[in-house]
């Protein structure tokens, strides 16, 4: 028996991106269940913002921007972000009526039959003549590899596993990251911890006064070239610095973001430079990002030479039945809920004239 359910659009992930482009669909005409579903593996609401850990309370939280149609108004910033986030999520698929199925684990997206898509699904089966993948990066963080990495006798753990800096109290401390989060950690360890110290590949670039949108587009463009040309996408954060804040200011002056070189290798204490220099560890927290979430697209052979899928807007080039929401330039929350909106758009008109089959 064919159980293969067929919609016309399917979204995969129920974060900022998918909720934002399932709005857009449901403010078309798009009804939920019969022609367009949303499956997210999460839990429940709140895409990768409820598995942050309970110290980054909203207030903390750079420019979290609020979803289309509904503002996020009156949160507490001392409230953890997961909390308020995963709240403003939930009432925000009642309100619209998204009708997100979840747990649901996306497993492979193949070639169907008359030019359609095959989801298969923890939950069974679905063909849909368009898909919005919009599954972020938390589900794939990256640990870079060193000479001796299996050799460090202390505890090894990155961003994703970081639960609050409590847990380090009275250890050495490695933190490998020049982001956002690295320099969090390591403003909120400090107090804790016997020592810390701070190891990027690149010397870290602080952005001082207000970001405006003129900046703002100007750091997109940059993102967006690199998925323009099939590269691996960067964040945008990668190209905007980070805020000199207060905490940020404190941080240096205490020495705390005193930056050091990457290390050469780990060793079963800690680190070593090619000079010879050691540093002795209890813990090395890597803080080194995450990566696109997209091996269940792998059957469709979308990726390019340079390892990335070239896109252009949100349209994967390879394959126009795609989008790509989340992604590359439109990784940032506003980025988001402009892409789930160009997307719909552009899936509206393929629809119309009828998809293609994909080369």
């Amino acid at each position: 028996m064919n159980n293969t359910r067929e919609v016309e659009v399917v979204v995969i992930g129920a974060g900022q991106a998918g909720l934002a482009a399932a709005y857009h669909l449901r403010r078309t005409g798009f009804e939920p269940e019969r022609d367009f579903v949303v499956l997210d593996h999460s839990p429940g609401p709140g895409g990768a913002w409820q598995f942050r850990w309970p110290s980054l309370t909203y207030g903390k939280v750079h420019g979290m921007h609020a979803l289309p149609g509904m503002e996020l108004t009156g949160a507490d910033p001392g409230r953890p972000s997961a909390e308020v986030v995963s709240g403003y999520f939930a009432q925000y698929e009642r309100t619209f009526d998204l009708r997100v199925q979840r747990p649901v684990d996306v497993r492979t997206v193949t070639e169907g039959t008359d030019g359609r898509l095959l989801v298969e699904t923890s939950a069974g089966s679905w063909s849909t003549r368009a898909l919005i993948n919009a599954t972020g990066t938390w589900d794939r963080p990256f640990w870079p590899r060193y000479p001796g990495q299996e050799t460090f006798r202390g505890r090894q753990l990155h961003t994703a596993q970081y639960a609050g800096p409590e847990e380090f109290a009275g250890q050495r401390v490695i933190v490998v990251g020049g982001g956002a989060s690295g320099t969090q950690h390591l403003l909120e360890i400090a107090p804790y911890a016997a020592a810390t110290t701070w190891v990027t590949r690149r010397p870290p670039v602080f952005r001082e006064g207000p970001f405006d949108e003129e900046a703002g587009r100007a750091a997109v463009a940059l993102v967006e070239e690199r998925v323009r040309q099939g590269l691996p996408p960067r964040s945008v954060v990668s190209v905007t610095g980070l805020p000199l804040n207060d905490a940020i200011r404190a941080g240096l002056e205490s020495g705390v973001l005193d930056r050091q070189p990457m290390f050469d290798r780990v060793t079963p204490e800690g680190v070593e430079w090619g000079d010879g220099r050691r540093v002795a560890a209890d813990v090395i927290l890597w803080a080194t990002g995450f990566r696109p979430a997209i091996d269940h697209l792998r059957p469709l052979r979308l990726r390019e030479a340079g390892g990335g899928i070239r896109v252009e807007g949100t349209r994967a080039v390879a394959d126009p039945r795609i989008h790509l929401v989340g992604y590359g330039p439109s990784a940032s929350t506003i980025g988001a809920n402009r892409a789930g909106r160009a997307a719909v758009r552009d899936i509206r008109r393929l629809l119309a004239e009828g998809a293609p089959v994909a080369a």
